[in-house]
């Protein structure tokens, strides 16, 4: 499917941030909002009535920092996280947290590993590296036998680009757009989910099953709709998206 043939009328459009909207920085915090793209964002978002979320795996409090002063609506951490309303007030989609002494366990798994960094998210841990230098069948076996410690808490590990996701189960990004298609103003519209990583596959899974449109970044994914050459594709579709 090419995206081009998509109306702003018909459709609810769900964006993944990091490798997606943003170009992927070497940490989290070193990414760059591209010049135009928040005046974009939010021209698409009254284009489209308002049916525009942000579905991340960083914190909302993170997207809202980022992207300030521009609010959306959004879900953040992977699913856990939902906001139906730019300025209403933020619902957890899980009571669980990872258990007290996970952080510190994981941190001294990591010493072993000096090109990850970590991140602590209250329901997921990202574990960070730089390609070059990385044992990765290593640093997947000490993640694993990490996991197999917290034997009474249901944990899982997701593989991403560049990173991976330690998180709990229950919750993704699939759950989080199933969510949104419930209610104005995205109901009665035809969902589209543009993300970059595998680990986006659940919310890839949920918009192709509602009849909706799922479309990669950067590289083909099998049975998806399509794909984006990189953000920069993407930021150029939406600058003419509503425009």
């Amino acid at each position: 499917m090419d995206p081009l043939e998509l109306k702003p009328q018909e459709i609810g459009l769900f964006l993944d941030v990091d490798g997606t909207l943003l170009d992927l920085a070497s940490r989290p915090d070193a990414v760059e909002v591209q010049d135009g793209l928040l005046d974009d964002l939010s021209a698409v978002e009254r284009g489209l009535g308002g049916a525009l979320a942000l579905v991340s795996g960083r914190p909302i409090a993170e997207l809202d920092r980022l992207f300030a002063p521009l609010r959306l609506r959004a879900s953040g951490v992977h699913g856990a996280e939902i906001r139906h309303f730019p300025y209403g007030t933020t619902t957890p989609l899980t009571q669980h947290q990872l258990p007290e002494t996970a952080w510190d366990d994981l941190l001294r798994v990591l010493r072993a590993f000096p090109c990850t960094f970590a991140e602590n998210k209250g329901v997921s841990f990202s574990v960070h590296y730089r390609e070059a230098g990385i044992d990765l069948e290593r640093l997947v076996a000490a993640l694993s036998a990490f996991i197999e410690q917290f034997s009474g808490t249901s944990l899982e590990l997701l593989a991403g680009r560049r990173v991976f996701e330690i998180k709990l189960t229950g919750f993704d990004k699939g759950t989080a757009i199933t969510r949104f298609m419930a209610e104005a103003p995205f109901a009665g519209r035809i969902p589209v989910f543009i993300a970059d990583d595998p680990i986006d596959w659940p919310g890839f899974e949920t918009v192709l099953a509602l009849r909706g449109a799922a479309f990669s970044v950067g590289a083909m994914l099998p049975g998806l709709s399509g794909s984006f050459a990189g953000p920069g594709a993407v930021r150029a579709w939406l600058h003419g998206l509503c425009r």
